[in-house]
């Protein structure tokens, strides 16, 4: 079984490069950036399988035409959104995804997020920067630290319910609102369902993790905004669409919250964003998902998906076009 990359040329990890050559034939060389390009048209014609990843070409009918033995796509990135179209699976050609290891890492820096803000970290590195000195001594801070912090998050998606998994060993409140998630899955999740409203209102932390659909646009607009508390802290690592980015500068020009943003509306940002200037704004240019060696765990997903593959399995980790539209 041939596989080809269909991704920008990073070249792949040592362990998954041995994973992938014991289960299928590779040329770990070729990476096609163009299925159109003439240059791949002899490996493409006998290629079994496309490793995509972030950057990949979109598979639409007239690349799919240059790979006619196409029997999967094995995505090694997050979402497969930007990549898969219908023509896919009307050929009969299945899609796996390691998206599910994905997950873990933008959930880590969520965790990371939630927790340093408790400290009020960033603004506290702000002022030391400035003043050079300890703010008159060690004294204790009233309304610092996570102590029974109550934290919201929206969209049990694979990001979401992660996040929820690793805040349970701390002294935090989780709470879920998710229009698709009913009272039985939620108490299995071990947190409260709420209306979206609720969970604004009594959330001093609230992380988006919703799918950025026409229905999600703006889902957090100046109505949604008011509705937090004084001294909330709103988190996106989902998509920069789910938030009316005029409407939160206007909020957080008041100096009543504060955000942290990894993903932004448009990405990236323009030079004049005020977003840059805000002290109370805290922008990464979309590092929360895997990156470094962290891409090795979402590389060995697709190493293993390929080795089922070839030794008449299903896919552990197939993507459901039903469900697509809903995943983050």
């Amino acid at each position: 079984m041939r596989p080809v990359r269909g991704e920008r040329p990073a070249g792949l990890p040592a362990p998954v490069l041995a994973r992938l050559r014991e289960a299928v034939d590779i040329d770990a060389g070729l990476v096609a950036e163009d299925l159109t390009d003439p240059r791949v048209k002899d490996a493409l014609a006998r290629a079994e399988i496309l490793i995509t990843g972030w950057g990949s070409p979109r598979l639409d009918a007239a690349a799919l035409d240059a790979v006619p033995e196409l029997r999967a796509v094995l995505h090694a990135a997050g979402s497969v959104k930007g990549v898969v179209t219908p023509e896919l699976w009307c050929r009969g050609i299945t899609v796996g995804s390691a998206a599910a290891a994905n997950a873990l890492p933008v959930a880590e820096y969520t965790l990371a997020m939630i927790l340093l803000s408790g400290k009020d970290l960033f603004a506290v590195r702000d002022r030391l920067r400035a003043e050079r000195d300890a703010f008159g001594g060690w004294g204790l801070l009233p309304g610092i630290g996570n102590l029974g912090r109550r934290v919201g998050v929206i969209g049990a998606s694979r990001i979401g319910r992660r996040l929820i998994e690793l805040l349970r060993p701390f002294d935090l409140v989780p709470a879920l609102s998710d229009p698709y998630v009913d009272e039985e899955t939620a108490t299995a999740l071990g947190v409260p369902l709420l209306p979206l409203d609720e969970l604004l209102r009594t959330s001093d932390v609230v992380t988006v993790h919703a799918p950025a659909t026409p229905e999600t646009r703006h889902l957090i607009g100046a109505r949604e905004l008011a509705l937090m508390p004084d001294g909330a802290v709103l988190i996106n690592t989902a998509r920069g669409s789910l938030l009316d980015h005029d409407a939160l500068v206007a909020e957080l020009r008041t100096g009543r919250l504060s955000a942290i943003l990894d993903v932004t509306d448009p990405e990236p940002l323009p030079a004049s964003s005020p977003l840059y200037d805000l002290p109370n704004a805290v922008l990464t240019p979309h590092r929360a998902g895997s990156q470094g060696n962290e891409t090795a765990r979402l590389g060995l997903v697709v190493a293993e998906e390929a080795a089922r593959l070839a030794a008449g399995l299903p896919l552990a980790h197939a993507v459901d076009p039903a469900a697509l539209e809903r995943e983050a």
